[in-house]
Order: C-alpha cells, then structure tokens, then sequence
C-alpha cells in the first residue's frame, strides 16, 4: 500500500465499521489518514507492509484478540499503540500496558480525547526517535537493547538488568531510563522527559515530582547523584546519561 507522506498515517484494528467511520470522519480533515483492518491478521499484515505513526487497536476481536495482535505486533514493530477497551477492568488495561501499549481509552471515548492521546503518542515517538537519530546509541548487544557498563535494558521486552539481575522497575521509571539512555550525552530537560513519557497518560502534576522519579529510579540503580555513575543532574536544565566510556 502506497501512503501520502503530508499526514499522519493511523491504522485502525477494530471490527466495528461504524465506529471506525466514526474516528475517520472525525480525523481526517484534522490532519490525520486511515487506513482500517477488521481483525487481527489483517492489522498484523498491514503494519509489515506499511508505514504508520501509530495504531489504534480494539481489545475484543474475533478470532485474535487485542492482546495477542500486541504481542505479536511488538515482535515486528515498536509503532505507538493505542488500545481500545470495552472492559472496565484495571487488571486488563494493565496487561496491555505491560506487553507493549502506549495508551488505551474506553470504548466510550470521545472523539475530542481520542485525538489528544493520538497526538501524544505520536509526540513521544518522535522525541525518542529524534534523540537516538541525533546521538550516537549507546553500544547495543541485540536488537532494541542498550547496555552501559553492568546495565542492559531491552525496549522490546521493556525489562532492565544490572549485573545480570532484572531491576524492579515501574512502567515509568523504565520509560525514564530508556529514553535517557537513548540519548547518551545529551541533557534533556524536565519538559522533554515530561513530553517523552507521560504524554496524556494521566501521570497528573508529573513534572513537579520528575525529581522523586529520577531518585526512585537512581536507588535502583545503585547510583549516588553525588557522584554519578549513570545519571548526572545538570542543575537548571535537567539530566543527562553518561555512557559506558564515562561509567
């Protein structure tokens, strides 16, 4: 499938025609070019055949559910994922959090709230993607995996070691050290990590408590914001990631 390259190109799995001409009819003149499946192989097909800056993805589908299309979908792609839930159950919305989704909204969403998390997600991917274009990666043992000195941490798996024991991390403090350790030697500012992971993502009054994240996160580590070893503060401007030559 050939896609034009002046919007923003969203793919929707969801077996529910009318809801889907619904969003498009809603995104479209905002900017916004769908492309639909109607089960999960098909979304699954797609995404291998095209380019798109995100996916929104419904949980109950035939066949295939929502969960299964994610983890399959995140063996082959780490495009945004939007899931759709008709579950009021945290227990479910946690699981597609923890296998690989970036959000998720009720099946009962607004078309105004839809459109604000689609442009989160869509911001984060670009920041991340704009720092590990912009700096060399830190040296990588594996696919969408990082190491520095004792420390691997793999995007795929979104599991991180330190001397070979697996760090219990929140989903936000992975997201945290992820994205500093893509970008090795560049300070990146309260509002850029902000922006990065917690996007529309409810993490409310977020970046007044940014410094408590990077402390939990550096308890973990093991690391004294004294004298770092992998996160340095950068006073009135924010953090930065010293790399294996720097640890």
């Amino acid at each position: 499938m050939t896609l034009s390259t002046n919007q923003t190109q969203i793919l929707m799995i969801d077996d529910d025609t009318k809801l889907c001409r619904l969003v498009k009819n809603y995104l479209s003149p905002r900017g916004y070019e769908m492309a639909f499946a109607h089960d999960g192989a098909q979304g699954l097909e797609m995404v291998q055949t095209s380019h798109y800056q995100a996916v929104i993805l419904d949980v109950m589908l035939p066949g295939m559910d929502g969960f299964e299309v994610l983890r399959q979908l995140r063996s082959v792609s780490t495009v945004p994922v939007l899931m759709l839930t008709a579950l009021d159950d945290e227990s479910d919305r946690i699981v597609g959090l923890e296998i690989g989704a970036d959000d998720y909204l009720p099946k009962t969403f607004s078309t105004r709230e839809l459109l604000a998390r689609l442009r989160a997600v869509t911001r984060r991917a670009a920041f991340t993607s704009q720092a590990v274009t912009s700096q060399a990666l830190v040296p990588t043992v594996a696919p969408n995996e990082y190491v520095a000195g004792d420390l691997r941490v793999n995007a795929a798996s979104r599991e991180a070691w330190l001397c070979q024991a697996l760090l219990p991390l929140t989903p936000l403090e992975f997201d945290l050290l992820l994205n500093l350790m893509r970008a090795p030697n560049r300070v990146l500012s309260r509002q850029q990590l902000l922006d990065a992971v917690a996007g529309e993502r409810g993490y409310e009054n977020f970046d007044r408590s940014m410094d408590v994240h990077i402390s939990a996160l550096r308890r973990k580590l093991g690391d004294d914001a004294k004298q770092p070893k992998y996160i340095r503060t950068v006073r009135a401007a924010g953090y930065l990631f010293l790399p294996q030559t720097e640890a």
